[in-house]
């Protein structure tokens, strides 16, 4: 998505060519492929872990920390080898969509039109938001330390990073259609108004 912004504000020429169909097709292989070479690394080494402690997880799905805690087996080493290689994959990620939208900064700051700056920004805000709704509970769920951890915290931050931005996400992208936007005004002045 970022990098769409950013051939679409930056080199809205060139639209057609750097984003062929070819183009999209090899981007996402490129993301479906490093998230199922992840997963499969995680999976194998969640089934490799010997879990001693019965095999109910306090959460609505499996997690990785979840699982960990259930293990009986010192899994320190080979969960630092996979944090540091899910790391560099989001790392990765992470500097991809940072440099497309300081790019994108950097062209929207050098239109004349403030039209232009505003349309632009607009165009960028729906994806930020939404990577952002699923970043931040997310590297909080995985980052924070083991003494401010409960069972209740554990799944309401779960929810916030697995469950909210897919359900938001329609919502946000399509504030920007014209016809939902004033069906939603009116919708909140029969609301406010009955």
């Amino acid at each position: 998505m970022s990098y769409d912004r950013y051939i679409a504000i930056c080199k809205p020429l060139h639209y057609g060519s750097l984003l062929s169909s070819r183009a999209c097709a090899q981007m996402a292989a490129a993301a479906w492929g490093s998230g199922f070479l992840d997963a499969l690394l995680q999976t194998t080494n969640t089934f490799s872990l010997p879990l001693c402690q019965g095999n109910a997880v306090e959460q609505f799905f499996c997690e990785i920390p979840q699982i960990l805690k259930l293990s009986c087996s010192d899994a320190y080493l080979k969960e630092v080898r996979l944090l540091v290689v899910s790391a560099c994959l989001a790392f990765g990620c992470f500097l991809f969509t940072a440099l497309s939208y300081v790019q994108i900064l950097r062209a929207v700051l050098r239109m004349p039109s403030e039209q232009g700056r505003h349309k632009a920004f607009s165009t960028c805000v729906p994806h930020l938001a939404v990577v952002l709704l699923f970043i931040s509970p997310a590297l909080f769920a995985y980052l924070k330390p083991p003494s401010i951890s409960s069972p209740s915290l554990d799944l309401m931050v779960a929810v916030l990073y697995s469950v909210v931005p897919p359900a938001v996400n329609p919502l946000i992208y399509s504030m920007r259609n014209q016809e939902l936007k004033a069906t939603l005004k009116k919708l909140i002045l029969v609301v406010v108004f009955t």
